[in-house]
């Protein structure tokens, strides 16, 4: 953990992979924890915790905590979940939070939320979002642009959730928190190739041709991943 009195010394993120991506895509994308460093930066040092196959850091471990997406759903019954969830209630408050996709819903269910899979089905593709509220650390923008990949949704925020993004489709898209943490449905750490290798990799299982066909040719849109990325860098510069 940087001591903040030490000049010239990075603050620590803890990333924590609570999965992975297909194995056949890991050879040109790597894996998430990767992602979450190229799009954060060097401004940064890291290290990376595997929290499917070993508990969860001390909550001091760290100066910040990111955790990942993952294939699995909060809901499901895996001996790893309640201990995350245990480590994200003891962490809030103590160091700054950034959840994204899994992570997202993880510290919603863990506050206090719900989440479902979604009777909607999946969101896949570059998805446009209304920002409904800004914060200190976001720029003015009314709508955000950024890929998502995901069936389950938080249906129910934590009480003391702030909504800061949504859509028709995804009301619930980014909540931020007063205690340092902040979510997002989406993915932001996501380059357009690997969303659209991803897809490819699904289709004809979790979903059919036209739906991977639509998904991808929004890809080709402008998105605001760099400018997601500023945001939760100067997040985690306020924090």
């Amino acid at each position: 953990m940087a001591n903040p009195f030490d000049v010239g010394v990075l603050m620590q993120i803890g990333i924590l992979e609570t999965g992975a991506p297909p194995a056949a895509l890991q050879p040109a994308f790597g894996r998430y924890a990767g992602m979450m460093q190229r799009m954060l930066g060097p401004s940064f040092s890291y290290r990376v915790f595997d929290v499917v196959n070993n508990a969860p850091p001390s909550p001091d471990a760290c100066d910040a905590f990111v955790i990942t997406g993952a294939s699995a759903g909060v809901y499901d019954d895996l001996p790893w979940i309640a201990p995350m969830e245990a480590f994200l209630r003891a962490a809030r408050g103590t160091a700054p939070l950034i959840g994204i996709c899994f992570g997202h819903q993880l510290m919603a269910q863990a506050f206090g939320g719900r989440v479902i899979k979604s009777p909607k089905g999946w969101d896949v593709g570059l998805a446009t979002y209304r920002t409904v509220r800004h914060a200190a650390w976001m720029d003015g923008s009314e709508t955000v642009a950024i890929p998502a990949s995901h069936q389950d949704q938080v249906v129910t925020p934590p009480p003391d959730a702030v909504v800061l993004a949504q859509n028709d489709f995804t009301p619930f898209a980014a909540l931020a928190y007063e205690d340092r943490a902040v979510s997002f449905q989406a993915h932001p750490e996501f380059e357009p190739a690997f969303a659209a290798a991803l897809i490819e990799d699904r289709r004809g299982s979790d979903y059919a041709d036209a739906f991977a066909d639509a998904a991808l040719a929004s890809l080709a849109e402008p998105n605001d991943c760099d400018r997601v990325g500023d945001w939760l860098r100067s997040f985690l510069d306020e924090a």
